[in-house]
């Protein structure tokens, strides 16, 4: 997975980016995204207007920088977990988990974005990124992947598996997460094509 590298970032921008953050996921519980406005936000972040616009331009521009910090950050995740070349499950095994990891750790914001209330940009831009994972992942396997052997078409195998997993997270959220991260992975990795066949 790539990552852009950034600049450091002064810890005052990340703590109101932090408050405007919490308080447009508390109003989205409270109202559709039509009717949340700047001050809205301003006024349950503890802000002023002015401090909001010194960060977005407007709440599509706030939405769009949400959504590309998310990304960071699950990116970050994913390069941080190093592949395991011994691991019966697959050398992506650890990633796979790591990453429910943090879906639950911010799980109140996941269930907002992805389960509750689906805002579109949220849910394009996860499921790209599952769908980058699942394309790498096939990619690695080459031609001893299961996918290959059986006469699957890639593309075919990456939108099949990249919608399964993001449906089996949303679904798993909207329950509130009645598995673990690392029970919910390996139930994930029982449902895919070739898994069964691996020795576990």
């Amino acid at each position: 997975m790539k990552e852009n590298k950034k600049s450091y970032t002064d810890p005052r921008i990340i703590r109101t980016r932090q408050l405007i953050r919490d308080a447009f996921v508390q109003l989205l519980q409270e109202k559709d995204i039509e009717k949340i406005t700047v001050n809205s936000i301003a006024e349950r972040a503890t802000i002023n207007r002015v401090t909001f616009y010194l960060h977005y331009r407007d709440i599509p521009d706030m939405l769009e920088k949400m959504a590309d910090d998310m990304i960071e950050v699950i990116v970050r995740v994913l390069n941080n977990t190093p592949v395991d070349e011994n691991s019966p499950e697959g050398i992506y095994w650890p990633r796979m988990v790591h990453f429910l990891e943090h879906i639950a750790e911010h799980s109140n914001f996941y269930k907002v974005i992805l389960a509750s209330k689906r805002t579109p940009i949220f849910t394009e831009r996860l499921l790209k990124l599952v769908t980058e994972m699942m394309a790498e992942n096939l990619e690695r396997e080459g031609s001893n992947s299961f996918i290959s052997m059986a006469g699957i078409q890639k593309d075919v195998a990456i939108w099949y598996v990249s919608s399964a997993l993001f449906g089996t997270i949303v679904g798993w959220l909207r329950n509130d997460m009645p598995y673990t991260p690392l029970f919910l992975a390996k139930q994930f990795y029982l449902l895919l094509p070739g898994y069964r066949d691996k020795e576990l």
